[in-house]
């Protein structure tokens, strides 16, 4: 596996190495010895969305918050981390990377972080591992078009499709983070 961090502490890719010959394929997707000592992952989670649709930007707070390794199964996104940790230098950064089944590119989002993608193909398969249960106390989450963050989602407004519970989302003035 062949890992890139990115601007951001904590957050990094992960590039398999991929095996194929006339049968087909093999590539390892996690191996422990890659994340910190702290992450063990609990719970593994999937979505299938069709292009446009917006999940984000999410997180769990206090001693619920969750680091997530995030994947495309099938199709593509492209996938936001934002630091949420006040004390960072990145405080209130975010990091883009477009996530497909042809890159098999991974995103590994420590605790501290919201998330979200925006699907960028039909049919979409993502999948998430996290190293926290999740508590439906402690979500919480981020307007996606908060103009603080000022994040390009690649496509037209008018092609977003929200949820009810994401539009609701607050702005960062509204947080007390």
């Amino acid at each position: 596996m062949n890992i890139t961090h990115t601007p951001l502490a904590g957050c990094f890719i992960i590039e398999p190495q991929i095996f194929g010959d006339a049968r087909g394929s093999f590539m390892e997707t996690y191996n422990e010895k890659n994340f910190p000592a702290d992450v063990h992952f609990v719970q593994d989670n999937q979505s299938t969305s069709q292009k446009g649709v917006l999940r984000g930007l999410h997180f769990q707070t206090g001693k619920h918050a969750q680091a997530k390794l995030v994947r495309v199964i099938r199709g593509e996104v492209l996938d936001i981390a934002v630091d949420i940790r006040p004390k960072s230098k990145t405080f209130l950064q975010h990091f883009s990377v477009v996530l497909n089944n042809q890159n098999n590119k991974q995103l590994f989002v420590p605790r501290g972080f919201a998330h979200g993608f925006i699907v960028l193909k039909d049919d979409t398969i993502f999948a998430y591992k996290c190293d926290n249960l999740y508590n439906k106390e402690a979500e919480s989450g981020i307007m996606y078009n908060d103009p603080e963050i000022a994040i390009d989602w690649m496509l037209p407004e008018d092609e977003i499709l929200l949820s009810e519970k994401d539009k609701a989302l607050p702005t960062l003035k509204s947080l007390s983070l």
